[in-house]
């Protein structure tokens, strides 16, 4: 992990940045996986010392945080405090992932749909002949909006085809081409 610890009109003396490193080291060891680089960057406001902490996972979460105390070394540990918080969290909200949830969720690989072509049925719009699709009994998992959107995150699907919890109906959450995700709920 690459560290950059600098200060603005501020010396930073070796025993801070020995501090920064180790104190670093612990929390993103224990909430992270593998970081890419850390920023951290000292100043004065006033009479206090001000820190901001950004830190960049492989993963594309960057927390970051800022705080401001009198003693420099004290406003380094609050700021390490907030950026710790931000990786607790985000490492509980993969861990506790749906513990509640009652059925597994089942993807189906879509070559497992199709049936070889019958004799002599034919594609009406081109006259080749068509490949039926095979019927299933399987029933949609059961998600809330907020739950499929985790799971549409954590695959690599490009749409998640579900049946809403709270209205009870089939809903699709898919991914756009900008990087967000749309939702498709019938009226």
């Amino acid at each position: 992990m690459q560290y950059q610890i600098s200060g603005i009109h501020i010396d930073i003396g070796d025993a801070l940045q020995t501090h920064v490193t180790g104190e670093l080291n612990s929390a993103i060891s224990k909430y992270a996986e593998r970081p890419t680089d850390a920023q951290i960057i000292f100043s004065r406001s006033g009479h206090e010392f001000v820190c901001d902490a950004i830190i960049h996972l492989s993963t594309g979460l960057t927390a970051q945080a800022k705080a401001s105390k009198v003693e420099i070394y004290d406003a380094f540990d609050a700021c390490a405090e907030k950026v710790k918080k931000q990786l607790r969290r985000y490492k509980r909200k993969l861990k506790s992932h749906h513990k509640n949830r009652n059925q597994l969720v089942e993807f189906v690989n879509i070559a497992s749909y199709t049936d070889k072509i019958k004799e002599g049925q034919k594609d009406s719009a081109s006259g080749s002949k068509a490949i039926i699709i095979a019927d299933s009994t399987k029933d949609f998992p059961k998600f809330s909006v907020k739950e499929a959107a985790e799971e549409l995150e954590k695959s690599n699907l490009s749409f998640l085809l579900f049946k809403n919890v709270e209205n009870k109906g089939v809903n699709i959450l898919f991914r756009r081409q900008d990087g967000n995700l749309g939702w498709v709920q019938p009226s």
